[in-house]
């Protein structure tokens, strides 16, 4: 797919008057770097390497991310910069535009199917109690009674007379 260049201005002070600005573009891996200098003569240093270009303009072809030192200079001025691109191959560039409009679309689609999870499940309910021949599904089992402590057993017929002494209270 064709890819536009993403543009980026990188400044860098290089003294206390100087604010001369490179121009680094983008595009897929490829880096091109612009010294800000105008002369005709420039020589490139790429990470403590000397490079034979003379253009204003320096071209990194398959740049790896990494980090590098770059400068540029021309008879008695230089200008370096320390270069910290992030490059890759089948990148796409989204404006904020693109990208408020991918959020709207998917909370409206999500809301949408909120909705109708909603409603279909509201009509089935309804149904499912209005059927004749179907059991209710809300009873539960009845629960096993509990078991008995020896302490506090019930009477029983023929044990009476165990209690019989026993006189109850008035409260």
């Amino acid at each position: 797919p064709a890819q536009k260049p993403f543009v980026m201005l990188v400044s860098l002070l290089v003294g206390p008057s100087s604010n001369k600005e490179f121009l680094v573009e983008i595009s897929g891996t490829t880096v091109t770097i612009t010294c800000p200098l105008t002369e005709s003569n420039i020589n490139w240093n790429i990470a403590g390497t000397k490079v034979d270009s003379n253009e204003r303009k320096y071209v990194i072809e398959n740049h790896n991310s990494s980090p590098i030192n770059v400068s540029c200079s021309s008879s008695n001025k230089k200008y370096d910069m320390y270069l910290n691109a992030r490059v890759c191959a089948n990148c796409e560039e989204l404006d904020a535009l693109a990208v408020t409009g991918i959020i709207t679309a998917d909370l409206l689609i999500t809301l949408g199917v909120l909705i109708l999870v909603y409603y279909f499940s509201k009509d089935r309910k309804g149904k499912a109690s209005a059927s004749a021949g179907s059991r209710p599904r809300g009873q539960k089992m009845q629960r096993p009674p509990p078991v008995p402590n020896p302490d506090y057993e019930p009477i029983r017929k023929g044990q009476r007379e165990v209690y019989a002494g026993l006189k109850s209270r008035g409260f």
